[in-house]
This record gives C-alpha cells, sequence and structure tokens, in this order.
C-alpha cells in the first residue's frame, strides 16, 4: 500500500516559531497558559438575539456582564485600541480593545495573541458608528495558543482534496460545513426519538465478526492476538439484529458503523454508519 502523507498547505516554520516563542513568554511572565477555569456566560449568538434588537442608548445603561470564548479570526490593530472578532460554536462576534480599559498587562497580551489563539474575553455591550454589535473588553484571557497559523488563502478554500485531509481547518474557516455537521447530529437524535417512540430498544452488535455476514461486500480483516484467529470488521449488523428477535427482542434497531473494503470518494467512504431495523 503507498504511504499516505499529510500535505501541508504552506510551510509555516518561522511563524510557528514565533508562536512558541510568545507561548513561552506568557508562562514566564507566571501565567496558566492553557487555563480550564473561564466559563462563558454567553454565545456569540445568545448575544445577538438577546441584545441585538435593544437601543444604543440601552446597551449603554446595561449592567450586563458578557463573558464570551473563542477564537480569534481577524484582527484590526490602532496601536493603543484594537478590533478583532471571536468564533464559537454558534457565530462570531466583534471585540473591542482598548489599552486604558484593559491596563498594561492586559493589553500586553493581547498584543501578543495570534489569528487562531483561543481567549476568553468579558466586558459590556455597545455599538460602534457602523452599527455593528461589539463587546468592549475590560479583561482577557488567554485559553490556547494556536501554534499553526491559519493559512489566508483557507478563507472560501474550494481544494476539494485539501478540505477533506486538513477537515478541522475546513470547519474551522467556512461555517456552511459545520452546518452539515449539526443537521446530522440532529437527524440522529430525530431517528433515535422516531424508533423510541414506538418501543424499539436501541442496541448495539459486534463489529468484529468470525463471518463478515448481512451484506454481499469484501470486508476488511483484522487478527483477533488472544484468540489467535482472524475477524472482519462487519459490513452490515443484519445477522445479530435478527438473533436478538429470535432471543425475544421483538423491536430493535442500532446506528452502526459499518464497514466495506471497496470504492472510495467524496460523498462515499468505506467506513460509514448505517441504520437498520426489524420487528
Amino acid at each position: 500500500m503507498a504511504e499516505v502523507k499529510n500535505h501541508p498547505i504552506e510551510d509555516f516554520g518561522e511563524q510557528m516559531e514565533v508562536r512558541r516563542r510568545k507561548l513561552a513568554e506568557i508562562k514566564d511572565a507566571g501565567q496558566t497558559i492553557y487555563p480550564n477555569d473561564f466559563k462563558p456566560t454567553h454565545t456569540a449568538s445568545d448575544v445577538t438575539s438577546q441584545f441585538g434588537a435593544r437601543a444604543d442608548e440601552e446597551l449603554v445603561a446595561a449592567v450586563h456582564d458578557i463573558r464570551l470564548a473563542g477564537r480569534i479570526m481577524a484582527i484590526r490593530s490602532f496601536g493603543k485600541a484594537a478590533f478583532f472578532h471571536i468564533q464559537d460554536r454558534r457565530g462570531r462576534l466583534q471585540v473591542y480593545a482598548r489599552k486604558d480599559r484593559l491596563g498594561e498587562e492586559g493589553f500586553a497580551l493581547f498584543q501578543s495573541l495570534d489569528i487562531g489563539d483561543v481567549v476568553g474575553v468579558w466586558g459590556h455591550l455597545f455599538r460602534t458608528k457602523t452599527k455593528e454589535l461589539t463587546l468592549q473588553a475590560q479583561g482577557l484571557r488567554l485559553l490556547a495558543k494556536c501554534l499553526r497559523p491559519l493559512p489566508e488563502k483557507w478563507h472560501g478554500l474550494a481544494d476539494v482534496e485539501a478540505r477533506y485531509r486538513q477537515r478541522y481547518l475546513d470547519l474551522m474557516v467556512n461555517p456552511e460545513v459545520r452546518e452539515v455537521f449539526e443537521k446530522r447530529s440532529r437527524i440522529v437524535r430525530l431517528l433515535r426519538r422516531f424508533f423510541e417512540e414506538r418501543d424499539f430498544l436501541e442496541v448495539e452488535t459486534p463489529m468484529m465478526q468470525a463471518i463478515p455476514g448481512g451484506a454481499a461486500a469484501r470486508p476488511f480483516t483484522t487478527h483477533h492476538n488472544t484468540l489467535d484467529m482472524d475477524l472482519y470488521l462487519r459490513v452490515a449488523p443484519e445477522l445479530f439484529l435478527k438473533r436478538l428477535l429470535v432471543g425475544g427482542f421483538e423491536r430493535v434497531f442500532e446506528l452502526n458503523r459499518s464497514f466495506r473494503n471497496e470504492g472510495i470518494s467524496v460523498r462515499h467512504n468505506p467506513e460509514f454508519t448505517m441504520l437498520e431495523f426489524y420487528h
């Protein structure tokens, strides 16, 4: 079998070294570089839905302390102030960072941040002159340093092979791809609820089988060291589900991972999810 290599989109060696150095400096300053105690109060979409329709004066007068956590996706710096966008699982929000608000230490931390870093930020809302809902930062914490820069050309990336090889970047910069994953999760929940409401029992059957039965397909072969025998990754769960019927479970279903060692494309994977049900 030919070796499959991870093809880098760009060579980021020098930039990665700069980011590692920044991380070391933050650590040397006595800060926890990967804290796990920051607790957001809102997501980006929460902020938009709860405060997006409020008047400018109402936003300024409000005392809401908004805490967000997300990945920095863009930075526009103006010396002693800057705008940046953070992205969480529910969208993006603009943040305004000022030296006189964050203080010397806080603003120095901000200046060491890079696009891709995950941060926690808190403060109050206002609207800019362009009417964009914005969080004015009163405090800032680095939650995780992004050591590998985001390639600029990933924005709007259309190279199918590159997207599938580095899917995490595809998810990071293409919101419509994340929506597909979220829709899949909702579909699976709906399927489970559909069968449970009809008195079906969800079960799990063996993935490794002595006989890969239930469908005509080429299986993957593996070896069980303790039993010293070859086994096959299942091509379907059918035979075991039918045995459960014989055993007295009158309604069963399984959302299962199956494996067929034949063919591959962007629309077909040898490892896939199947739904089978019997009654």
